[in-house]
């Protein structure tokens, strides 16, 4: 392959997979004059690698593009004995699901959000498993998804956000459904588990693989707005459509007949969580569609509005619109958009 027709993430294998098998000394070029910081080296901002790594971040953020700028790019270099071990783990371990999964690991990069001093105890001591939503591990978002990634990050002193970037031996994914208990593969034919087999939002590593599947390789530092989810729900809100409403009991009863009991017994809690201002509206909304799923949620809104335009008069629907408005727990119906479905 010529070298014009490297895409920036092929590179940046290129560029981590030459780290696997190279000695890492302190004469290391472009960074010998760089502060350390939790074991790791900071990028000159001249250097490609730099640029390749801050494009892909940038180009992930969406509406937050223009608000977000980039403060420091930190390499993992791998110094010490141990994290040289962890590295060579990675790369027998990398080796080995390769050869279980006829000849390809699935390597891939992902993003996870951590503080300051979180990074700090990655980079000494490696990763902590977590209980979450999809059982406990380890949860990373994909390369394009930086935005979704900077939802969980900590603020620290300086107003400043922090991402790691690490590689990740995916090998064979399987789903994960909400309110999984799950913390290692179901069966030997796995090796990780996603929200979304086709395309997936969120990378679940578990806590049984964690340091042996996941390397974190680079940190990234921002400044973004100090409210961010405030700013991202001000960015939604101005995609919100007027449509016909769904009653929110009416969704759970039709998500019965295609999710499995546990999933929708999780979504019908977080709605009494609402109701009982445990949670706020934006909060069930987001939780809902990390559950169903959109193209679920479209289906099924789709086809309630089909329904009460075939069976009801304008009178009638007018009248049905209106007492839904009163509700606290409705959906609104998709516009042209996925990115249209909200809860009101």
């Amino acid at each position: 392959m010529e070298t014009m027709a490297v895409e920036p993430w092929d590179l940046m294998y290129h560029t981590a997979n030459h780290g696997d098998e190279a000695s890492v000394s302190d004469c290391e070029s472009g960074t010998t004059h760089n502060e350390h910081i939790h074991g790791l080296v900071r990028l000159d901002e001249d250097e490609k690698l730099h640029r390749i790594i801050e494009k892909a971040f940038v180009s992930g953020l969406g509406p937050l593009r223009q608000h977000t700028s980039v403060v420091g790019i930190h390499r993992n270099r791998h110094a010490s004995v141990i994290s040289q071990a962890r590295m060579q783990s990675f790369g027998i371990f990398g080796r080995a699901v390769e050869k279980k999964c006829g000849g390809n690991a699935n390597v891939k990069f992902g993003w996870y959000a951590a503080s300051k001093d979180e990074i700090g105890r990655i980079i000494s001591h490696g990763f902590s498993h977590s209980n979450g939503l999809y059982g406990c591990g380890v949860y990373l978002y994909p390369h394009h998804s930086s935005i979704e990634s900077m939802k969980s990050c900590v603020v620290d002193e300086d107003g400043l956000r922090h991402l790691l970037l690490c590689r990740v031996i995916l090998g064979k994914m399987e789903v994960v459904h909400p309110g999984s208990q799950q913390y290692h593969p179901s069966s030997e034919d796995f090796d990780s588990g996603v929200d979304n087999l086709p395309a997936p939002k969120k990378y679940i590593v578990w806590s049984t693989h964690m340091n042996t599947h996941i390397l974190p390789e680079y940190a990234v530092t921002f400044r973004a707005p100090p409210c961010l989810k405030g700013f991202l729900n001000m960015q939604g809100s101005l995609k919100k459509p007027t449509s016909p409403w769904m009653p929110f009991t009416t969704l759970i009863s039709v998500l019965s007949k295609f999710l499995p009991p546990q999933s929708v017994n999780l979504i019908a809690k977080h709605h009494r969580d609402h109701r009982e201002n445990k949670i706020p509206r934006h909060e069930l909304i987001r939780l809902v569609r990390q559950i169903a799923g959109d193209k679920l949620l479209t289906v099924v809104i789709k086809s309630h509005r089909a329904k009460q335009l075939n069976s009801t008069n304008g009178s009638h629907q007018r009248k049905a619109q209106n007492g839904a408005r009163n509700r606290m727990d409705s959906i609104q119906q998709p516009g042209s958009s996925i990115e249209s479905i909200y809860l009101e």
